[in-house]
């Protein structure tokens, strides 16, 4: 049985200057991870696809929310549908990998549905009593398309990807950038021995920059570094240094003027980092594989990605964001033995630059808290 874990040690102030850090034991006792999937997980909406995935009716993909398994697909009348991917006969799984198909067939007793959940055909299940075929349905899931991605959220109750995404979505229309333009060019997985908030804490501050992070540090204008957030997401602001004429050949990104309008940066709860560029822009998914275990998802889509200079600017871009990368993955291994530490519980917030770390924090406890 489940033990739930005590919540009580922890009450996050909203005064950043009196507030302490989430307890150790919020990271490293195992038991929270159950309940971050019940009430964190499970009632937001989480990234599991793209687009182009299930572009023409009976595309479909196999796909996963931590432990529970779903399938997107699109119907006949071009609509997206999700379901979880478990036959109600005897929990077999209706679909792998990728591919086209005009129904999903169990793999097990070969119960097949239609695009849209319903049963179809139930081979040699005549005389069962008391059973209703018309009755008999793939359980649904709600499900979006939002920029190049397709997004679930298992809350059957779940508010409309509009409640978190749509100021993000008009402010990026409303900066020029073309989200539904960009395409996958490159994915990268890394897997890192910490939870998963470490991960997270660890994103939502530029504290560490100076030290961290060298090469980015010099890019940045850090002065101007801030964290400005919202209800469900944060919107960080760093703004690229205008080079000056001696910075040139040590720069990668050399822009002059207008600096802060040259991206966006966003992370939303509980687990998307989103980074938009003029030509570029790289997701990040965080997914808890254990509570000391986690994998990072980086994809990085360009528009028109092209050949030659081009094509090298690309691999450039990706470069440099894979070196950052792995700054942060031995930052926040550190962090996570540390965790583990008899000598440490919790800390205090710099008011300055952790602003976005405690927001995270909160939420958690928030969520956690709810019953």
């Amino acid at each position: 049985m489940r033990t739930t874990p005590d919540l009580s040690d922890f009450n996050p102030l909203d005064n950043l200057a009196q507030a302490e850090t989430m307890p150790a034991r919020w990271y490293i006792e195992p038991d929270f991870l159950a309940l971050e999937a019940e009430r964190i997980f499970y009632k937001t909406w989480q990234p599991v696809g793209r687009r182009e995935d299930v572009a023409r009716a009976g595309d479909f993909f196999s796909c996963e929310v931590l432990d529970q398994p779903l399938v997107v697909v699109r119907n006949r009348a071009g609509e997206l549908r999700a379901f979880y991917n478990v036959c109600p006969h005897r929990a077999a799984v209706v679909a792998q990998g990728r591919g086209n198909r005009q129904s999903l067939q169990c793999k097990y007793h070969g119960w097949t549905y239609d695009l849209d959940g319903k049963l179809l055909r139930a081979p040699e299940f005549e005389g069962v009593e008391n059973w209703d075929a018309n009755t008999v349905c793939l359980q649904p899931v709600p499900v979006a398309a939002w920029g190049p991605w397709i997004f679930v959220n298992l809350d059957p109750a779940a508010q409309s990807m509009s409640t978190t995404y749509g100021a993000i979505e008009k402010e990026i229309a409303a900066a020029g950038f073309r989200l539904d333009q960009m395409r996958l060019v490159e994915r990268r997985d890394y897997l890192i021995e910490c939870n998963w908030k470490v991960y997270v804490d660890n994103f939502l501050e530029g504290y560490h920059l100076p030290i961290a992070h060298p090469g980015l540090f010099r890019e940045l204008d850090y002065d101007q570094y801030r964290v400005e957030t919202r209800r469900y997401h944060s919107k960080q602001h760093a703004p690229i240094r205008d080079a000056a004429p001696g910075d040139i050949r040590d720069r990668r990104y050399v822009r002059s003027g207008k600096a802060e309008e040259d991206a966006l940066y966003y992370w939303v709860f509980p687990n998307v980092m989103l980074n938009v560029y003029l030509d570029n822009t790289s997701i990040n998914i965080i997914i808890p594989l254990g509570h000391d275990k986690t994998l990072t998802v980086f994809e990085w889509y360009f528009e028109a990605p092209g050949t030659g200079a081009g094509w090298e600017s690309m691999q450039q871009i990706i470069a440099f964001s894979d070196e950052i990368q792995r700054e942060d993955i031995e930052l926040c291994e550190w962090v996570q033995r540390g965790l583990r530490s008899n000598a440490y519980d919790r800390g205090r917030f710099s008011v300055l630059r952790e602003n976005g770390v405690h927001h995270f924090q909160s939420l958690v406890h928030e969520f956690l808290a709810r019953e």
